[in-house]
């Protein structure tokens, strides 16, 4: 009989080249639906928002629910309330900004001035940086005068990429109590359990985080307000406003925004007033990242600084501010599959187990 022949690789080679080929495969698959939702983006855009949306409004849906209202009138207030508190925001902002319009426009022309007398005369980094700022607001003018047309088409887009986003967050809202059973139909039946894990610890997740980021923008918008007002920064609402916008895109986006606030302070007060702004956008960024993203975030979504940080820029490398906004979101459901596939083995979470009542009458923990 002859011996059978030794095996061309060590077992541990073996298990290192099959472990290759999942991690392959998964990167693969992975860059595949980027790709496809990249293609895909005039829809992948809208229901990525909306899914978003839903997540952040379902527990005022879920509360309008438990007080008997049907579903289908829950989720269309729940949207009124989401239009209302967009426009709200949109007028604010821009009554904010046609109010100091002049002032803000004098501020940035003071800050070229500001510059040019503190570096004098002669081919120096300010003088240049001066006359970038005057022609970088000539380009802009003549933009804005050449561009109506194309505005009028964004504006077109804008509104209706807006109804598509509303349109999708009302039925999120109203039937996606009904995902967990489509899911589970059409998963083989040994897993549909974890199928039905997934979709729901998917979504607490997307919530959490949303709820966490929601009330840590309102924070930072609060506090570099107060600080801007106190500095008699003018705008200071509408930059504030933009601030709470900027926050959605954690640890950077605020910082950026904010250093809007700190030009306009720069040509307003000079650089006294400059630092002061900047000392008020660095010192809230430092107690959100020292206190308030650890504290808050920590009850919704558990993820190390550096792996937002790292998701943001990605998501902003692959698709701008879009891809920026959403990678945080993206990286929380992964990590929110893999403990679910990981505890697979262990008894269901209390709560996203199939079948948890919920206050809203028997309705799953998804919209």
């Amino acid at each position: 009989m002859t011996p059978p022949e030794p095996p061309l690789l060590p077992r541990a080679a073996r298990r290192a080249a099959a472990w290759s080929a999942v991690v392959l495969l998964v990167v693969t698959v992975v860059a595949g639906l980027v790709v496809l939702a990249f293609v895909l983006r005039a829809i992948t855009a809208p229901l990525a928002i909306a899914v978003l949306g839903s997540a952040l409004l379902y527990p005022l849906f879920r509360r309008l629910v438990g007080w008997s209202v049907p579903r289908s009138w829950a989720a269309g207030l729940t949207c009124v309330a989401l239009v209302a508190l967009i426009a709200g925001t949109v007028w604010v902002l821009v009554r904010t900004i046609s109010d100091n319009a002049a002032k803000i426009g004098d501020a940035l022309t003071g800050a070229a001035e500001r510059l040019r007398d503190e570096y004098g005369g002669g081919a120096d980094p300010g003088t240049e940086a001066s006359d970038g700022l005057r022609e970088l607001g000539g380009k802009l003018g003549e933009s804005i005068a050449s561009g109506v047309i194309g505005g009028v088409g964004i504006a077109v887009q804008v509104v209706t990429g807006g109804v598509l986003v509303l349109a999708l967050t009302f039925f999120l809202l109203r039937d996606g109590h009904k995902v967990p059973g489509v899911v589970r139909a059409v998963t083989p039946e040994r897993h549909r359990d974890i199928a039905d894990r997934i979709v729901r610890r998917s979504f607490l997740a997307v919530t959490g985080y949303m709820r966490g980021t929601t009330i840590i923008a309102l924070i930072d918008a609060v506090f570099i307000a107060i600080g801007l007002l106190i500095l008699d920064v003018p705008g200071a609402p509408g930059l504030a406003a933009l601030v709470f916008v900027g926050a959605y895109v954690p640890y950077i986006g605020a910082f950026i925004t904010g250093l809007l606030a700190v030009l306009v302070a720069f040509a307003d007060g000079g650089l006294g007033k400059a630092l002061g702004a900047l000392g008020v956008v660095l010192a809230v960024q430092l107690i959100e990242g020292t206190f308030l993203q650890p504290g808050i975030q920590s009850h919704t979504v558990a993820l190390h600084p550096a792996v937002v940080m790292g998701a943001v820029v990605a998501g902003g490398a692959v698709a701008g501010i879009l891809g920026a906004l959403l990678a945080v979101p993206v990286v929380a459901v992964l990590v929110s599959i893999v403990a679910v596939v990981r505890d697979a083995g262990g008894p269901p979470d209390a709560a996203a187990a199939p079948g948890t009542p919920d206050p809203s009458a028997a309705d799953p923990r998804t919209p």
